[in-house]
């Protein structure tokens, strides 16, 4: 018989406000300059919830857990694919205009 990890509410609770705080404390002292690139390597995180969402949907059993993870999948791929949108924006502010001065 495998070793199974269960998760209850509080551990759950408390394991997201642990990452809510180290989040928000680790991006609250980034420079403005570093936005962009922190930005870039971000989209690599959405990924890997997209990841999670589809080990979610896989793993559902009844129809409102295939209804949420596959929601999940949906937003957390509109998350990522928005994500390199807008960081494709900003990197083009910081290239040299084609237009000469006169």
């Amino acid at each position: 018989m495998e070793p199974t990890t269960v998760i209850t509410g509080f551990v759950a609770l408390y394991i997201f406000m642990l990452a809510a705080f180290t989040g928000y404390e680790i991006i609250g002292r980034v420079p403005a300059i570093l936005h962009t690139p922190l930005m870039s390597g971000s989209n690599f995180v959405h990924g890997i919830v997209v990841v999670g969402a589809m080990f979610a949907l896989l793993n559902a059993t009844t129809v409102i857990e295939q209804a949420i993870g596959f929601f999940g999948v949906l937003l957390g791929a509109g998350n990522a694919a928005g994500g390199y949108v807008v960081t494709e924006r900003m990197l083009e502010m910081f290239k040299p205009s084609d237009k000469k001065k006169s």
